[in-house]
């Protein structure tokens, strides 16, 4: 006991945002100190880290048969044990400026629906990496600490946290959550649907960076203007085996992205349906709180409006939003402990 608060005087406390598509840790007094893809490069024969984060994205299907990239994150949760925590280590020293004799107190958040299972593999794999005490919390309530929504009045709150892995829809009030549903639907999903949309129709073959950016410039759930934007996408084609480049346009895209949006609104639906009265109406009146990298796909709110007919709100940074969130918890330790999970 009295080690582990030695250790503590020479540590900076850390929240992080353990991310399918990206990690971010944010430093108590200094803010995001680190945001990177959650992407570890390692040696097949010696199981070796080669890369991790940004270096490692960089490499996606570029690395020879010995060498393989990982994604260790899977719908928010832990898919290989051995790489996350590889990747947690880098983070962690990476925030401690490298120094490897800090022990800090680190708080994650996490998927609303994940089991005990997983969230004893959360746990395990930071104490591993170094961590002092490890806090879970859920990325809804992370979120919506982040935006500054008042979620210890007696208020509905909905906050809808759209991640690489999975959408995540709760309903807050007095520091708890009245009702949540997640699927197992988000940015990867979006990114694997254009994959195959670009492969079916052109025969054409290319890769997850690619497809991810096909979605960043010409994404969108919702016609919002009249201008018509094209991407031109490099890859190989799967006739000939040469590489060229297809012209894509944006409504093929809102076209392909609108089952998983589908999925996202029925999501949102069902909250609304089991949302008790008393709470509904406040979100009647505030409307619904959009956080996560999905929530950026240009219309979204403007769909989701629609099918609802409530008020959307996209958060000014909702990138970063679980982050703030759980940083704000290491600042105010009463309330981590009212609203965390393990």
């Amino acid at each position: 006991m009295i080690f582990s608060k030695l250790l503590g005087l020479f540590s900076n406390d850390l929240a992080i945002d353990l991310g399918t598509a990206n990690t971010l840790v944010y430093a108590k007094g200094k803010g995001i100190v680190c945001n990177e893809p959650s992407v570890v490069v390692m040696r097949m024969d010696t199981k070796k880290v080669v890369a991790v984060g940004a270096e490692a994205k960089r490499m996606l299907g570029k690395t020879p048969a010995n060498i393989m990239t990982i994604r260790p994150m899977k719908d928010g949760v832990i898919a290989d044990f051995n790489a996350a925590g590889e990747m947690l280590k880098y983070f962690i020293k990476k925030a401690h400026n490298r120094k490897s004799f800090v022990s800090p107190r680190v708080i994650i958040g996490v998927p609303s629906a994940i089991t005990l299972v997983e969230q004893r593999a959360v746990k395990e794999a930071a104490e591993a990496s170094g961590a002092r005490e490890v806090y879970l919390i859920e990325e809804t309530m992370a979120a919506a600490v982040g935006v500054g929504l008042p979620i210890d009045e007696p208020y509905g709150n909905m906050i809808v946290d759209i991640g690489g892995g999975t959408t995540d829809v709760a309903v807050i009030s007095m520091d708890g959550i009245v009702y949540s549903k997640a699927v197992k639907v988000g940015g990867d999903t979006m990114d694997e649907k254009i994959m195959a949309y670009v492969k079916e129709k052109y025969s054409f073959l290319i890769g997850d960076r690619t497809s991810e950016q096909i979605k960043i410039e010409i994404g969108s759930a919702f016609k919002v203007d009249a201008e018509e934007r094209t991407y031109d996408a490099n890859g190989r084609d799967l006739i000939s085996g040469i590489p060229k480049s297809v012209r894509i346009k944006e409504d093929e895209i809102r076209e392909t992205l609108a089952e998983p949006i589908s999925i996202i609104i029925s999501t949102i639906k069902t909250a609304l349906e089991n949302t008790p009265p008393e709470l509904a109406s406040d979100i009647v009146d505030n409307g619904i709180v959009l956080a996560g990298g999905g929530a950026l796909l240009r219309g979204l709110d403007a769909l989701i409006r629609q099918e609802t007919r409530l008020p959307v709100v996209v958060t000014d940074n909702p990138l970063t939003a679980v982050v703030m969130g759980v940083g704000k918890m290491l600042e105010d330790l009463s309330l981590l402990k009212r609203v965390a999970v393990g």
